[in-house]
């Protein structure tokens, strides 16, 4: 599974940047992230950065908002897929994360991430707050859809386990245990 794009041949200097500072970002972290660094990996002239992005934080904020788009498209067609492929179950929500803690580039959520490095800006945390709230709507939809008497509890029951396994599965590097673990606890609900 990968969330970053490796190809950015023929792509305009905006879309450079965004693609190098996503996967820098998610690699090493923001504020360990220099633009300097970002510019000469993306390949534009300094003055180019600073007329697509006039700051780091505006960066960061198209950084995030363009991380929860491929992130929840991929989560979303991976549920689907295994769907299709069995029975629906909350259970499939732990397959869907192994695949993402067992990919090499898998660096916990860089939602979480981005609070956790710092004080984060207002906007930021916004961001964060709304990817959060978003995958908590996505999944009592899907919740709902398995015929849950209570998708909303289940949901915020759900999301607990999903936060905490990610969390869980950066710390110890060990993703199959921790998806084994949250796979337990979702057939429990």
């Amino acid at each position: 599974m990968r969330l970053l794009d490796s190809s950015v041949s023929g792509a305009s200097a905006r879309e450079r940047i965004l693609h190098t500072a996503t996967r820098l970002f998610y690699e090493q972290g923001i504020r360990a992230t220099g633009i300097d660094r970002i510019i000469a990996e993306a390949g534009v002239a300094k003055a180019s950065f600073y007329r697509q992005f006039p700051s780091k934080e505006e960066l960061v904020q198209a950084f995030l908002n363009h991380r929860h788009e491929t992130w929840m498209a991929w989560f979303d067609s991976s549920l689907v897929k295994r769907c299709e492929s069995g029975k629906p179950s909350l259970a499939l929500i732990a397959d869907v994360l192994e695949e993402w803690f067992c990919d090499p580039g898998f660096r916990g959520c860089a939602f979480i991430n981005s609070v956790a490095e710092g004080t984060p800006s207002e906007a930021v945390a916004d961001i964060a707050r709304a990817h959060k709230e978003a995958l908590g709507t996505y999944l009592r939809n899907f919740i709902a859809t398995l015929g849950h008497r209570v998708p909303k509890q289940t949901a915020q029951a759900v999301l607990l386990i999903v936060e905490g396994a990610i969390v869980r599965a950066q710390m110890t590097g060990e993703g199959a245990a921790q998806a084994a673990v949250a796979r337990v606890l979702l057939k429990s609900l």
